[in-house]
């Protein structure tokens, strides 16, 4: 598993991105997101449209994305943090799971 470091160039390189995914906080971009994603994306480039496509978490974090502007899109797409955590471990949901101290957790 590589280091991630969120450095300058990082930060810089995913500002497009994350002032999309923040704007997920807007009823009216969810919306169009949801309805258009296509339209929704337009000013993000192609390699950011695909991540978002794809839902390509780890990919998303990896170009520069905040992990709290990924949230947002986790919720638009009903998509819980453990599942997203289990994807950036590279896991199955249900691998992630039994690494948590939590009771009923399977």
């Amino acid at each position: 598993m590589s280091k991630y470091v969120f450095d300058l160039e990082r930060s810089a390189r995913g500002l497009r991105l994350n002032r999309f995914l923040r704007d997920l906080v807007f009823p009216e971009k969810r919306k169009l997101f949801l309805e258009n994603p296509d339209r929704a994306m337009t000013d993000l480039t192609e390699e950011e449209k695909d991540l978002v496509r794809r839902l390509d978490w780890r990919g998303m974090q990896d170009y520069g994305a905040n992990f709290f502007c990924l949230e947002k899109l986790a919720r638009v797409k009903g998509v819980s943090n453990p599942e997203m955590v289990a994807h950036f471990r590279g896991e199955s949901l249900d691998a992630f799971l039994r690494t948590r101290r939590v009771p009923g957790a399977r």
